[in-house]
């Protein structure tokens, strides 16, 4: 059996002289997925080691409980029946913590499980936070997670800041190779104007290099639509498809595993043509299976979807936005006037195309309709800057 990498959370509980650094009252943001390496959830450790101060309770995006589905679904505030202590949510009506709600707190801990993909929210819940606790007497503490990813590994464009959102609010590549306490530490370093009182709690025994199986920690699913490992490695390619009228699997046990749409017909479809245009490309590391699927709810209802299932084969060879992005192209192709962008609003933006949103950037949008080729996908890899202060905040 694999040694299990030590988590913050871990460290924290395990070693009663860091825990007496924290003198004062405690707040803590987490989710479903905020367990140690036990399967015992956070909450119950703070209220372990400290006490009645621990305090208050705040969640991101999804809620505290994580059962709250989609974007601009917003979770109400509520007091916890067994804690008896306030849950503020940070996807309600403000996006970040008020002044009120971060009264009577020393010390507020971090402690989510990122995925490693640019538009996943959660590492913009906490930099907002940062920003917000700058100009207050608060401690912010994160309990560092892996990148479920590996820590090695970029893919994808820079974000285009001219379509900065609340699913990509800093100049990173979509795969950005950062743990969550590194995105903190990056943030602090380049983003920030005025820098939060601020420290990880490392973990121990993880390296750059592992996959999240690779750690002998147990997964949980980190927002609803990703309840296995293999869900976070299609995310970067699958996400995307949120922007368009094509299902991406939500209503289904295998969303953003999945894409597809009433009028595909998948089997043929595949054989004669999907197939081939896949494998010119050279991309490797993956299959897609034609499949036929029902979701029960959001996109296509009740109606029978053709698509297809992306299966991971190879992780070390498979670039989920390459694959993504060039399935979005040939489906584009495929479908023709059934194909539709989906339009605005998406987070909260009014204005841009969702895709546009997801992918921070209109070029590649547009590089679906012309047919780009892969040689112009991968031009838009270019972030040396991003790789220099990526090699400057490594904190393993």
């Amino acid at each position: 059996m694999k040694n299990k990498v030590m988590l913050g959370l871990d460290v924290l509980y395990g070693d009663k002289g860091l825990q007496d650094a924290f003198k004062g009252n405690v707040a803590l943001l987490c989710h479903n997925a905020s367990i140690d390496g036990e399967y015992v959830h956070a909450t119950y450790r703070f209220e372990d080691i400290f006490g009645e101060r621990f305090v208050k309770i705040f969640g991101p995006q999804h809620g505290f409980s994580t059962d709250a589905q989609d974007n601009m679904i917003e979770t109400d505030h509520t007091v916890h029946p067994y804690f008896n202590i306030p849950v503020y949510s940070l996807y309600s009506e403000t996006r970040v913590p008020t002044d009120e709600m971060l009264e009577g707190i020393d010390h507020l801990f971090v402690d989510m499980q990122d995925v490693g993909c640019r538009m996943y929210t959660y590492i913009y819940t906490l930099t907002l936070l940062l920003e917000k606790c700058a100009s207050k007497d608060i401690e912010i503490i994160v309990l560092d997670r892996p990148n479920p990813l590996n820590g090695t590994d970029l893919e994808g464009n820079l974000l285009d800041m001219n379509f900065a959102s609340f699913i990509g609010l800093h100049p990173i590549p979509v795969r950005h190779g950062m743990t969550i306490g590194e995105v903190a530490e990056m943030h602090q370093k380049y983003w920030a104007s005025e820098k939060a009182n601020m420290k990880v709690i490392k973990m121990q025994g993880w390296g750059r290099e592992m996959y999240y199986e690779d750690t002998g920690l147990p997964w949980l699913l980190p927002s609803p639509n990703l309840p296995r490992v293999d869900s976070a490695f299609t995310f970067p390619a699958t996400v995307m498809f949120e922007g368009t009228e094509l299902s991406e699997g939500r209503g289904t046990t295998q969303s953003l595993e999945i894409v597809g749409h009433p009028k595909i017909e998948p089997y043929s479809y595949y054989r004669k043509h999907l197939s081939k245009a896949m494998r010119d490309t050279g991309l490797k590391g993956f299959a897609l299976r034609p499949i036929t699927f029902l979701p029960t709810f959001q996109k296509h209802a009740d109606r029978p979807c053709g698509g297809f299932q992306v299966h991971v084969i190879d992780r070390k060879t498979f670039t989920p936005w390459k694959v993504g992005q060039v399935l979005m192209r040939e489906l584009y192709r495929h479908l023709g006037n059934e194909f539709q962008w989906k339009e605005p609003p998406y987070e909260y933006d009014y204005k841009n195309m969702p895709i546009d949103i997801i992918n921070g950037s209109d070029r590649l949008r547009r590089w679906v309709e012309k047919d780009g080729s892969l040689e112009a996908l991968r031009e838009m890899e270019q972030y040396e800057s991003y790789i220099d202060n990526f090699d400057s905040i490594k904190l393993y």
